[in-house]
């Protein structure tokens, strides 16, 4: 029993030890060093960046202005579905922004100005009322399409994010943009079904 025992020490000893090895570069001028799994999965140390913060304020500054849409979303369809719609993006954009506003007071960063939203790293969306309809526009479709155009500029942060060297990195930050990334991908999907029964 006590050889069979370790035997499969033994086995799983030769297991761990065919495992590759995981090398972690040293700075500038200093070598690369062998660590372990625990180690190389440990987040613990990773800070945010310069870039997390402001996409932290831009995605505030983005939300802002879907709230503002959405507000006018009544005065221009007579669409339930569409009005529903609006209701949910006003109140999950709320909640987001007050997440974030929590996640940069607890980090002593500047929150953005409500009335410059498009300020702070929001710049990629064009303004509302370029997307929005006009309140005399008889189109049901049009604030559904204005609200796809924008979430379009969302996803095109989150992009912007993690193309930047050693943004997105903490877990709150990596969680958050990744969420973003999907619930708005799954969202223009659900208003591109949606587009095209109001266009029927």
């Amino acid at each position: 029993m006590l050889a069979a025992a370790a035997g499969a020490s033994c086995r799983t000893a030769a297991v761990a030890d065919a495992r590759p090895p995981i090398v972690q570069p040293g700075l500038p001028g200093q070598p690369s060093h062998l660590i372990g799994a625990a180690q190389a999965s440990d987040l613990s140390k990773v800070q945010y960046t310069g870039a997390d913060i402001k996409f932290m304020q831009g995605m505030i500054g983005h939300h802002a202005q879907a709230v503002e849409m959405v507000a006018l979303v009544p005065s221009r369809t007579s669409s339930e579905d569409v009005k529903r719609l609006a209701l949910r993006i006003d109140v999950s954009q709320k909640d987001e922004m007050n997440m974030m506003r929590e996640w940069l007071q607890a980090r002593g960063q500047q929150l953005p100005d409500p009335r410059a939203h498009h300020m702070m790293g929001a710049t990629l969306m064009p303004p509302w009322c370029l997307i929005m309809p006009a309140r005399n526009s008889r189109s049901n479709a049009a604030p559904v399409a204005g609200m796809i155009k924008h979430h379009g500029g969302a996803i095109e942060m989150v992009h912007d994010l993690f193309a930047t060297d050693g943004a997105g990195q903490t877990p709150e930050i990596f969680s958050y943009a990744s969420d973003v990334d999907a619930d708005q991908r799954m969202e223009i999907d659900r208003m591109g079904s949606m587009l095209k029964e109001l266009q029927k």
